[in-house]
């Protein structure tokens, strides 16, 4: 997990007071981290989480933000729990920024053909946060979800040849996931960590989404792609071709012109010669 920076080390400019300035949607991100592992350490009981939570994500400036955590350690710094048997290790060296995905009295969602990281953080409070990976290309064999629902749900789907696994729990919530067991040791692993306060977080895999078909059809839209381009490249080629050839005929034809007019005007000056002779 990334070492969390204080948010009173936040830098201010000249002549403003660190704790006036505006909190950025990276700094809510960082105190609610705190809070979830607050929570799942037994300092928070889940009312006062979602107290502060609510409180978090309504702070307009760094000083509203840093008495939510003040009776905190820092994220990182407290003993962790330990985690289930078979879980993944966070981040598996993969590089490359979080993904997080945030849903206050809102909808949020990640789908399509995009790049999975090595880690995406989803929270949903009253509202639906939908992570769809049943298109998308995994650069890392290792991708951790870290999925909170207050109020909320959480909704992950991944292709049926990848590895599910979970180490999460529900307060008065759902937490289902329906671990898989992918049939390739070389298969990404998807690991969902997390809980569930009066809300839900499901995750299942998506019957009939491959990512060796999509793999096989990302190449065939390349080699397709490929071919156009060779295609259009010909075509244009031709077209020079015969634009160069259009050119060299009108040019010869110029020519012949010329010389024709250059044997009327000689054989022209020759009948003149000889008639005055």
């Amino acid at each position: 997990m990334n070492p969390v920076r204080p948010v009173a080390e936040a830098a201010a400019p000249p002549g403003a007071a660190g704790g006036d300035l505006r909190a950025s949607d990276a700094d809510r991100d960082r105190i609610a981290e705190i809070l979830r592992e607050a929570l799942a350490e037994g300092r928070l009981d889940p009312e006062e989480h979602a107290e502060r939570i609510d409180v978090v994500y309504r702070a307009k400036t760094l000083g509203e933000l840093e008495p939510v955590v003040r009776d905190l350690p820092a994220a990182g710094t407290a003993s962790r729990p330990q985690s289930a048997p078979g879980a993944a290790p966070s981040g598996g060296g993969a590089t490359g920024p979080d993904q997080n995905l945030v849903a206050v009295f809102s909808a949020s969602t990640r789908k399509g053909r995009w790049q999975v990281p090595a880690r995406i953080n989803a929270v949903a409070i009253f509202g639906s946060v939908e992570i769809d990976l049943t298109e998308a290309l995994f650069p890392q064999q290792q991708i951790q979800i870290n999925a909170t629902s207050i109020f909320g749900s959480v909704e992950i789907r991944v292709p049926e040849n990848v590895t599910l696994r979970s180490n999460g729990s529900g307060v008065l919530g759902s937490f289902e996931v329906e671990t898989h067991e992918a049939g390739d040791d070389d298969a990404p692993l998807v690991m969902v960590n997390g809980f569930a306060v009066l809300g839900s977080v499901e995750a299942k895999p998506r019957r009939g989404a491959w990512i060796r078909d999509l793999r096989d059809r990302w190449r065939e839209e390349r080699r397709e792609r490929h071919t156009q381009l060779r295609d259009d490249r010909r075509e244009l080629r031709d077209e020079l071709r015969d634009q160069m050839r259009d050119a060299r005929r009108e040019r010869h034809a110029v020519w012949d012109d010329h010389r024709d007019l250059r044997d009327r005007l000689r054989d022209a000056r020759r009948e003149r010669r000889d008639r005055y002779r």
